[in-house]
């Protein structure tokens, strides 16, 4: 399966960045792609259209939470190190593509399209988990 070009697609059909990227990765997670596009919904345009972080970017971080949390059971803090990392580690690695991962910054220079972000956001996924 090709991820960029299926998370493109979603972008082209309406979703939100955050939801193209998460949705292409469906396969990965327990949950349903309607899920995960709902659980995404409100990430799109830089979180709630504010221009803040890159939807693509918190796709990528809200899957590091889906694969890497151990749950409920495992609280407190220490539980968190693992996700915290690795949402660390990519979010780090799309900064360094793009010089920043603020939806606003992206889009005004323009740094990166939305299609490009989604693109970067998909293939460091994929060069983390496969």
């Amino acid at each position: 399966m090709d991820r960029v070009k299926k998370a493109i697609e979603n972008h082209k059909k309406g979703y939100n960045c955050a939801q193209a990227v998460l949705c292409a990765f469906s396969d990965k997670t327990n949950l349903s792609e309607d899920e995960l596009f709902r659980i995404s919904e409100a990430f799109g345009g830089g979180m709630g259209g504010s221009g803040g972080v890159c939807g693509a970017v918190s796709g990528m971080v809200a899957l590091a939470g889906i694969i890497k949390s151990k749950g409920i059971d495992y609280l407190p803090e220490t539980a968190k190190k693992d996700s915290y990392a690795f949402a660390k580690e990519m979010m780090d690695a799309f900064e360094k593509k793009n010089t920043t991962i603020i939806c606003s910054k992206l889009k005004d220079g323009p740094i990166r399209t939305c299609d490009g972000c989604i693109e970067d956001a998909v293939r460091i996924l994929e060069e983390k988990i496969g």
